[in-house]
């Protein structure tokens, strides 16, 4: 007994100093997955990630925006089956002729699909062929475990994000202004977005609602 009542208190608050610390850390892990799951949006740092292309060739965010020659980057979420897909590549060639027509500025165009494995619009085979069939002259990156597009919150296929040479997400949200999946809209986000980027203008639009399917992940 007097060993305890010399050093019980001690004891007990040896013990509540420990809950204290293994709640805390309980709480900042807990913070830090509910910020990851919140992805970035315009005027955030845009995660790093690296991923393989269909052929098997990996891409780095990083050492793409280290490049001398890159002024912008900019990721598509992709799915060759969704219909607000095809619209912008089968249909019409919203995503190739904006990519070519910034090509030659410095902008790379990436698509990255985020659909989880096994599901019918992932694989290589399924996206060569769309690569094919509809002429994309950019990498299609495998996102298969879902990880990136998670980090980047991507929850629409497409879902467009532009890039600043700095890392930073200068635009974020959909394509263009009409949210069907047949009619092109009258204004292009992107485009636009682009365009006075590079001419170091404020973007008239920097946030809109992305519009699409929802991203394939494995629930």
């Amino acid at each position: 007994m007097n060993w305890f009542k010399r050093n019980g208190l001690a004891v007990l608050g040896a013990v509540a100093a420990m809950s204290a610390a293994t709640s805390l850390s309980v709480a900042t892990a807990m913070q830090a997955t509910n910020q990851s799951q919140l992805g970035v949006t315009a005027g955030e740092k845009a995660p790093a990630f690296s991923l393989k292309d269909t052929k098997g060739k990996e891409h780095s965010l990083e050492t793409i925006l280290a490049k001398d020659s890159t002024k912008a980057v900019v990721l598509e979420w992709f799915n060759p089956d969704c219909p607000f897909v095809v619209k912008h590549h089968k249909n019409n060639t919203t995503m190739k002729d904006l990519a070519e027509k910034y090509a030659d500025e410095g902008v790379v165009w990436i698509a990255i699909n985020s659909g989880h494995e096994g599901h019918s619009t992932t694989g290589t085979e399924r996206n060569n062929t769309a690569i094919k069939d509809w002429n994309i002259a950019y990498p299609v990156l495998m996102d298969m475990s879902g990880e990136v597009g998670r980090q980047y919150g991507a929850k629409r296929t497409p879902e467009m994000y532009v890039i600043a040479k700095d890392g930073t997400v200068v635009y974020h949200g959909a394509i263009d202004s009409d949210r069907s999946a047949r009619n092109l809209g009258e204004t292009n986000y992107v485009d636009d977005a682009l365009r006075a980027h590079l001419a170091g203008e404020t973007i008239p639009m920097q946030r809109t609602q992305a519009y699409g399917c929802t991203v394939k992940y494995r629930n």
